[in-house]
């Protein structure tokens, strides 16, 4: 029979180990608050029952990431009321969060908000593909896409896959002149930044005409896109080249196929084709546009000459992207543009950038007060289209696409960072010029790529670590993160209660064993003596 000390003892035990069990944090889920993408599992595909192998092969290309896919959605509840806890069992009508880098047909966009359980599907053909959702309505699952458009299905483009055809209409294109001294690539020497991370990671969508991806230079690193003109149209082709050219300027691999290194050659771009033939877009189109790149889950969003802030539509479209933690990086207004008292663009999240030659002259006569930062725009180096040969070319845009750059290597240096701290951190750390009337309308100064990410600044410390987690995912909080000192502080309270409770078991049978040990009598009788009193026989006898 167990004495109480021990039942007390192992009481507490018990008790405290509930206590760190009830602190530990539950395993990373996605958030059904978010943009994310998921696929909605079917009764059966080509045949055979759906299993997280073969979705994991069928939208990321390899089995193995199965687990991913697994704890991704583990715990999170199910339509019809399930959850999935077993990687084995899975029931039609589920939708399962994918990674970011998911590709293929039956890839959804959108929130997962409550929604009824949907009607069990029928496997598709093999090779068919899925049929795009109407302009302006929910994508199907999802929630509507910003910008009214249907959203896009696209994923990294592998090494492997044919030669994207030439669009309809597509001109052939035009040659471009010999490339000079690629001075761009040498004021900014971005290379110095790598250090700290090449951009990997991060998705930049560029929101111009397109992006040639048959050039070996960007290989691996522009995905499928989209066409928001032509329904179910690709956006990895161009037909006027500047999108191609903001590609290279930023994930250009260099080397000895053609053209510089891009500003941040780790990272992806997603193309989001605006115009084809007509270098004209409607502001409904380029809402939808930049409405897309959101949902798609862009980090950074790069908008070309076709894109005009001044429109309400557009501002709008904006707004809703840094609400979801995308820096948006836009040119600055050219000087006389009349100005749209209702197409506000938000205080934080926006980066407008103005374009500078080799010599500080600003590309156009911009706004007063309407830049933030400048970059290289004039005579700059980059990529053309597939037959065009080099590229070199003036625009705001080229300029936008090297200040994307630097953002996409603020943010994969920093991923705690938020949109806004991103542009600030951009333009606190951009070279202020040395000619004052020179530089009157540089706003903060010539970016930095290499003090973006090397410069400590003070006012950002007490906001590290509070940038929100990657959409779609809600991670454990980090320790010193938010919620980090909470959980360490409940956690050394635990610990102080059990030592606690283990010294006052130890002093409770110190107490006890005391009690129960034998102790001397101080007043017991004295022992009986050695010797006894002497007889009369034993006195000594005389003469």
């Amino acid at each position: 029979m167990d004495s109480p000390i021990r039942t007390l003892g192992r009481w507490g035990l018990a008790a405290a180990l509930g206590l760190l069990a009830a602190l530990a944090p539950a395993p990373a889920r996605a958030d059904d608050s978010a943009y994310v993408k998921f696929y909605t599992v079917n009764t059966a595909y080509q045949g055979a029952p759906e299993s997280l192998a073969g979705i994991a092969e069928r939208f990321l290309g390899a089995t193995d990431r199965a687990d991913e896919v697994f704890h991704l959605n583990l715990g999170r509840p199910q339509p019809d009321g399930g959850t999935l806890t077993d990687p084995a069992r899975l029931r039609p009508g589920w939708r399962l969060v994918l990674p970011w880098d998911a590709v293929g047909a039956g890839v959804q966009y959108g929130t997962l908000a409550p929604a009824p359980p949907p009607a069990a599907p029928t496997s598709p053909p093999k090779g068919t593909p899925a049929p795009p959702a109407a302009s302006g309505k929910p994508a199907p699952g999802g929630a509507a896409v910003p910008g009214g458009a249907a959203a896009p299905q696209q994923g990294v483009r592998p090494t492997t896959a044919p030669r994207p055809p030439a669009a309809k209409g597509c001109a052939p294109p035009k040659a471009t002149r010999a490339a000079g001294p690629d001075w761009a690539t040498r004021r900014l020497a971005a290379d110095r930044a790598w250090s700290r991370g090449r951009g990997k990671g991060q998705l930049i969508a560029v929101v111009d005409s397109g992006v040639d991806g048959s050039l070996p230079q960007l290989a691996g690193h522009v995905t499928v896109g989209v066409d928001v003109v032509t329904a179910g149209g690709r956006g990895d082709v161009d037909c006027l080249g500047t999108g191609t050219a903001m590609a290279g300027i930023l994930v250009g691999q260099g080397g000895k196929g053609g053209g510089p290194a891009g500003v941040a050659p780790d990272a992806t771009v997603l193309p989001v084709r605006l115009v084809t033939g007509a270098p004209t877009a409607r502001p409904a189109d380029q809402a939808a546009a930049i409405g897309q790149a959101t949902a798609a889950g862009a980090t950074v969003i790069a908008l070309g000459s076709y894109v005009d802030t001044n429109e309400t539509a557009v501002a709008e479209a904006i707004a809703a992207a840094t609400a979801n933690d995308v820096v948006v990086v836009a040119g600055a207004a050219p000087d006389g543009t009349p100005v749209n008292a209702a197409a506000v663009l938000p205080a934080g999240g926006v980066l407008r950038v103005g374009a500078v030659g080799a010599n500080g002259q600003p590309a156009v006569r911009y706004r007063p007060g309407g830049v933030d930062v400048v970059a290289p725009g004039v005579d700059v180096t980059s990529l053309g289209v597939a037959g065009a040969g080099g590229f070199v070319g003036s625009g705001t845009q080229y300029a936008v696409a090297y200040a994307a750059g630097q953002a996409a290597l603020v943010r994969s240096a920093f991923p705690d960072l938020a949109a806004n701290q991103v542009v600030h951190r951009v333009k606190a750390t951009a070279r202020k010029p040395t000619d004052t009337a020179a530089g009157a309308g540089w706003g903060h100064g010539m970016i930095d790529p290499f003090a973006s990410v090397h410069t400590e600044l003070p006012d950002e410390r007490p906001a590290r670590g509070t940038g929100p987690a990657p959409r779609g995912v809600t991670a454990p909080d980090p320790v010193g993160g938010p919620g980090g000192g909470r959980v360490v502080a409940l956690v050394a309270m635990a610990l102080v209660m059990l030592t606690a409770l283990v010294l006052l078991v130890f002093r409770l049978r110190l107490v006890l064993r005391a009690r129960a040990a034998p102790v001397a009598d101080p007043y017991r009788e004295p022992d009986a003596p050695a010797t006894t009193w002497p007889t009369l026989s034993d006195l000594p006898k005389s003469d």
